[in-house]
């Protein structure tokens, strides 16, 4: 299991956003977390990368790629990320950068040394999004849908265990945002789990997977009301 949470109480500063939480998934899943503004969607989905803490004394278990949040160092955060891919709302690219030196700049940071391997990297993501022939161009020349196609080739460069993505299409027009998501789904069916939040219930239908809810300080598996309609 990728992501094992019992009994756990997620946290925003000092407030309890969500309690109980009960969150598991599984190796080439595809999960959705639904729910108004302000319900904890993102404070979920920050507790799995460590920008948001447990307390420690509030919760059963909380697993994230077999490492215990209740007793993960800080040191060991950025070796937890790696094995993830994180996307974004308002994309992240880095505006005075091309494509190709933002993936770069990824790689680098992470590790990567050789420069042949590193080319070979960004063009297999490219290819995988869709976007091999826009290398050379700066965030500010592509479309919106263009600009998140890149945050997701960005987060497959290390080859994620699973990617999080908090509201991918929230800044997308719905064709685009369908798109995106179809992407997203296809990449989870090819052994990289996903775990999404979105506001666009439509989708859940044209991409099934498992959904859990956020309502009043509460997550629920509603899964099955998605699979009766």
């Amino acid at each position: 299991m990728l992501i094992d949470y019992q009994k756990a109480n997620i946290y925003q500063t000092d407030e309890v956003i969500l309690q109980n939480v009960d969150f598991h998934v599984d190796e080439e899943q595809f999960v959705y977390v639904i729910g108004k503004v302000g319900s904890g969607k993102s404070s979920l989905l920050k507790s799995i990368y460590c920008e948001v803490d447990f307390d420690k004394a509030d919760a059963e278990k909380a697993e994230v790629l077999e490492r215990n949040l209740l007793t993960l160092k800080r040191k060991d955060i950025p070796a937890l990320r790696r094995e993830m891919g994180i996307i974004f709302q308002d994309f992240q690219l880095l505006h005075d950068r091309s494509v190709k030196q933002n993936l770069q700049f990824v790689l680098k940071a992470t590790g990567w040394k050789l420069q042949k391997e590193i080319d070979e990297r960004i063009l297999k993501v490219l290819e995988a999004v869709g976007m091999q022939d826009m290398s050379n161009r700066l965030p500010h020349e592509l479309s919106g849908g263009e600009q998140q196609r890149i945050a997701i080739a960005r987060a497959l460069l290390n080859q994620p265990k699973i990617i999080i993505a908090d509201e991918p299409t929230g800044n997308l027009d719905p064709d685009t945002a369908e798109k995106i998501v179809g992407l997203l789904y296809e990449i989870s069916h090819s052994g990289t789990s996903v775990v999404i939040s979105t506001h666009n219930l439509g989708m859940i239908d044209k991409f099934p997977g498992r959904v859990y809810k956020c309502k009043e300080h509460t997550l629920t598996d509603v899964t099955k009301e998605y699979a009766d309609q």
